[in-house]
């Protein structure tokens, strides 16, 4: 249990949300959890934007936007330095992978997954203030031992890093749990 709540509490401290801790290797259940409401009553969906068109396309994330609160590790966009960020890597099997990713989301502060395939898993992380929502996607190519990750947040310019710091919190997690 100790390393759940240290898990919990690095995750804490990088998007500067407080999380509930919870089990980390509680069954995952098939059903949508709500999203979460903001802090402020009267904010309850105004920043939640809309879904932008995410997924794969010839097994490629899609590109980030010029805008700077986008991160991505493949395909358009990932060369440009300010949304680069290298994906994340396993040493198991891929589908011991993504059922630890699973996993550590269920412990990410906002974090619900709205979508889980085989390959690919996409989250939407919602801000405990304001309610702002970022879309996060992961995508397990089958060819490699790889999590090929994206991030953005759907409203505003400036996300002041909180897409990098999520993925590479996760990043951390994964790391910590042996994966």
């Amino acid at each position: 249990m100790s390393l759940l709540l240290a898990l919990t509490a690095t995750l804490t401290l990088a998007t500067g949300a407080i999380a509930q801790p919870q089990v980390i290797a509680a069954p995952l259940s098939a059903s949508v959890s709500p999203a979460p409401l903001a802090v402020l009553p009267f904010l309850n969906g105004v920043f939640r934007g809309t879904v932008p068109d995410l997924g794969l396309n010839n097994g490629q994330l899609q590109p980030c936007p010029v805008s700077p609160n986008c991160v991505v590790s493949q395909g358009s966009g990932a060369e440009d330095g300010e949304h680069t960020i290298a994906p994340l890597t396993y040493g198991s099997d891929r589908d011991t992978a993504r059922q630890v990713l699973l996993q550590v989301l269920t412990v990410v502060p906002g974090a619900v997954v709205v979508d889980e395939q085989d390959d690919y898993i996409r989250a939407e992380f919602t801000s405990k203030l304001m309610g702002f929502v970022d879309d996060g996607e992961f995508y397990f190519p089958a060819d490699e031992p790889v999590i090929q990750v994206r991030s953005a947040s759907r409203l505003g310019e400036s996300d002041l890093g909180v897409n990098r710091r999520r993925l590479e919190q996760i990043r951390l997690a994964l790391a910590d749990l042996g994966l």
